[in-house]
């Protein structure tokens, strides 16, 4: 799509003076600017780095944190003179603002509101911004325009009550409807947490043994490299990820009934999404429904399974099997003079840094490929924990070594008797450090009630695996993945 410039009702000067736009409280702000691919490649023209759009067909900016506060920047902004770098050529999701496309409250009809968070349009009288409206709902009905925003959904945000409804739209709800389906699609926020947890809690998935995929958390930290989506279907709740290569379930549909229809109403949509590419598939499904979906004609592949170990054994240490692992925690113990300590919004910072160096200590390391791009893609997964773990339900842990924060951990309960292990990061330079804070954290949890330590799975990488290995998990949960088995 060619370049368009909207109509601009704010002057520049209300807008430099604001401290509201192209600023967001936390990294994986629903309202980040969306760019589209060719807006993407016109930002990157500009000098915005390609490494902010997780997915260069259209995606939404990841954020940069504020070096001054614990905010975060639109990297296109330039926070010295608040002013945006490729102001021109910005995307259409900016240009809109402080007009905002919205679905209404029931997701059936897609709106045109302005947005009040805006300092101008609480000062100016509506006939402006009426006639402003009905300016760019004349541009939005051009076929260019129209299927621009038809083809990227994720320009239209979810309902909010501070956006003053001025238009429905019924050409472009009926245009999304026949290319998405009926069903309302979802972007996956944080409201959305108590609703699939409930789901989790009401399915039988979700057991102490079972893998850690099954909790919100797990997903949502992703949500600023893959774009998650839920929708309904048949009374289960079905999450969808949007990845650069196509659409993919990440779980099957969460539920309590037969599984069969709404997964088969889950993989219609996954092919009018993806048309016949492979990347159709189910992630995460646990051995009790292996059998099912390979009886209905699935093709069923095992993965990397979780590593499920009991909680008495990781807080003692006890035996030669362990024996590697205790001398180490009593080295680091007799060495360093430490403190630990509950997480807080405060050490966020403290967090960023050691992260930026324990990342450089493992590429001195000489990490492989795959290690090299999941190091890169946990940044923002990161950012997310640190800023939202309360909202999450997830707990933290920091250790300081001399007041220096050298490490930390976050983790959840899965179940009331499993807990499992999210991230760790600690100071490599000292010995004995990351095998002494797991074993405080196991401790912990077993003091709250654990039986099992979940330590997810070693995600393929061969040193991951030996130390996961070396710590005798009692079990490993097998993981699979489905991939329909259709004709081209």
């Amino acid at each position: 799509m060619p370049p368009m410039t909207l109509p601009q009702l704010v002057p520049s000067r209300t807008c430099l003076q604001c401290d509201v736009c192209c600023r967001f409280p936390d990294p994986n702000s629903v309202l980040r600017p969306y760019f589209t691919e060719d807006e993407i490649t016109r930002a990157m023209a500009e000098g915005v780095e390609g490494t902010v759009f997780p997915n260069h067909r259209g995606s939404q900016v990841l954020l940069v944190p504020d070096p001054l506060g614990d905010g975060y920047f639109c990297p296109a902004f330039d926070a010295t003179t608040s002013t945006c770098r490729i102001y021109e050529r910005r995307p259409l999701d900016c240009q809109l603002y402080p007009l905002a496309l919205m679905w209404n409250q029931p997701h059936d009809q897609v709106l045109l509101g302005w947005d009040t968070k805006c300092p101008f349009m609480r000062g100016e009288i509506p006939g402006e911004i009426q006639r402003h409206a009905e300016r760019v709902i004349a541009l939005l009905d051009q076929p260019d325009l129209h299927g621009h925003v038809v083809a990227h959904p994720r320009l239209i945000g979810r309902f909010q009550e501070d956006v003053v409804v001025l238009a429905r739209l019924p050409r472009l709800t009926e245009s999304i409807a026949g290319q998405w389906g009926p069903t309302p699609l979802h972007r996956f926020t944080l409201e959305d947490i108590p609703r699939m947890t409930a789901a989790l809690e009401r399915s039988e998935w979700c057991h102490a043994q079972s893998l850690a995929a099954y909790a919100p958390a797990y997903h949502y930290m992703w949500n600023g490299l893959l774009a998650y989506w839920w929708m309904e279907l048949q009374g289960t709740f079905c999450l969808f990820a949007q990845s650069p290569d196509g659409w993919f379930m990440p779980l099957p549909p969460i539920g309590t009934g037969p599984i069969d229809a709404p997964l088969s109403d889950a993989m219609e949509l996954l092919y009018r999404w993806n048309g016949d590419s492979s990347v159709s598939r189910v992630e995460n499904l646990p051995s009790q429904l292996a059998p099912e979906l390979a009886r209905l004609g699935y093709r069923v592949t095992p993965k990397e399974p979780d590593y499920l170990y009991r909680a008495t054994d990781l807080a003692a240490l006890a035996g030669d099997r362990y024996k590697s692992q205790r001398a180490l925690c009593n080295r680091f113990e007799r060495e360093q003079s430490c403190e630990v300590d509950a997480y807080q919004a405060g050490d966020l910072r403290d967090c960023r840094a050691l992260l930026g160096g324990w990342s450089r200590q493992k590429q001195a390391e000489g990490l492989e490929s795959f290690g090299a791009m999941l190091l890169a893609d946990a940044r923002s997964a990161h950012e997310t924990i640190w800023s939202q773990a309360p909202d999450l339900r997830v707990t933290g842990k920091v250790v300081r070594v001399r007041g220096r924060l050298c490490a930390y951990t976050f983790g959840y309960w899965l179940t009331s008797t499993t807990f499992c292990v999210l991230l760790e990061v600690t100071d490599r330079t000292l010995s004995g450090l990351a095998q002494y804070l797991f074993r405080e954290t196991c401790r912990t949890a077993l003091a709250a009630g654990a039986e099992y330590i979940n330590a997810m799975d070693d995600a393929g990488l061969p040193g991951l695996r030996r130390s996961k290995q070396a710590y005798h998990p009692a079990m490993l949960i097998p993981n699979f993945v489905a991939f329909p088995a259709r004709e081209s």
